[in-house]
């Protein structure tokens, strides 16, 4: 069985590591970083236009941060969220500064998640399995 591969963008969460309140987490084949219950930073090495770090954001801090940082644009696909490809000369300065404004709580940075819903069981499945978990056993 092949083994997955890492993702080469990591490193732009290394920063991280130390915060108590620091978590890793899959997102659809990238990885997520989220601090103190807030998802921060997606780092995408896949293929245009997920190839870079997208940061997570409301459309309202747009403008403030592309003028901090003028490598990030609107992601072509997820457009609440900003965006810097891989290929643009200033990444790996604009991840370095994207990763210290996350490390200071920017509060332009940052989104709660969603909730998750349940997951709702096909009708059928696994009735019997369930039976079985909700049936008393004899003593």
């Amino acid at each position: 069985m092949p083994s997955k591969i890492r993702n080469s963008l990591l490193w732009i969460f290394d920063a991280f590591e130390r915060e108590p309140g620091y978590v890793r987490k899959p997102m659809f084949g990238c990885d997520a970083a989220y601090l103190d219950g807030s998802l921060c930073l997606v780092a995408a090495d896949r293929d245009p236009p997920f190839n870079g770090v997208l940061v997570c954001t409301s459309r309202d801090h747009h403008a403030a941060l592309v003028e901090a940082l003028p490598a990030l644009r609107a992601h072509p696909v997820l457009g609440k969220w900003l965006y810097v490809p891989q290929a643009d000369a200033a990444f790996e300065d604009t991840a370095a500064q994207l990763s210290a404004l996350v490390l200071a709580r920017d509060p332009r940075i940052g989104v709660e998640p969603k909730p998750r819903k349940p997951r709702k069981a096909a009708k059928g499945h696994n009735s019997g399995r369930n039976s079985r978990r909700n049936s008393v056993l004899p003593e």
